[in-house]
């Protein structure tokens, strides 16, 4: 095996194993953010922060985040959806979950570490279609631990963070900028949690304990 194909294989395993090792560390904003800013001057990927790169990472970036927005929207509509809502558990810190806990303690070292360290890694060692599978599926199995400590089903967990991996990584990809997928990865959080917020809110107003 080439000495690129272990390395991205032995990160990809790394990462799976870190989230099993220390599960309740990636609840804690502070270290999260800590980790992805010493991966990225670690192993010194390309983040595409600076223009040309960073103008296409927007313009990938922001019609993306508002779709997803959209549809966000629209399927809390469902009532199913809404009542997974009400189940699902929230922070004590409403604002500080929004504006620190999920940018700066989920999006950006989830993206450091799958779409730009992994993803790089994977490219130069499987190519770009090889790169976007490893890096999704990864991402998929990083989300085991969250959903057995969320109660959700852990097969349904991992296909679906391992699709929105791979759809990250196709930003990434076409943008050439981490910016484009980190606004997707935050529209997508924050729409979750602001619409759990909205629903847990009106279901515990005193109007809504009247009915």
């Amino acid at each position: 095996m080439r000495a690129s194909k272990f390395r991205a294989l032995a990160t990809a395993a790394a990462l799976v194993g870190w989230s099993f090792a220390a599960p309740r560390v990636r609840f804690h904003p502070v270290p999260n953010a800590a980790l992805g800013t010493g991966l990225a001057a670690f192993t010194r990927p390309p983040l595409g922060l600076r223009p040309p790169a960073l103008t296409s990472g927007l313009r990938n970036g922001v019609p993306a985040a508002a779709a997803i927005a959209l549809v966000g929207a629209a399927i809390m509509a469902i009532p199913q959806v809404r009542a997974d809502m009400v189940r699902r558990e929230r922070s004590d810190h409403p604002v500080r979950w929004l504006l620190l806990d999920i940018p700066l303690g989920t999006v950006w070292p989830e993206e450091v570490a799958f779409r730009a360290m992994l993803g790089g890694m994977a490219q130069e060692a499987f190519g770009p279609v090889g790169a976007r599978w490893l890096q999704a599926v990864t991402f998929g199995l990083w989300h085991i631990v969250d959903a057995r400590l969320t109660g959700h089903p852990v097969l349904g967990t991992v296909f679906a963070t391992a699709v929105t991996g791979w759809s990250l990584g196709w930003l990434h990809d076409r943008s050439g900028s981490l910016v484009a997928p980190m606004l997707a990865h935050l529209a997508i959080n924050e729409v979750g949690a602001v619409a759990t917020l909205v629903v847990q809110g009106r279901r515990s107003s005193p109007r809504a304990c009247d009915r």
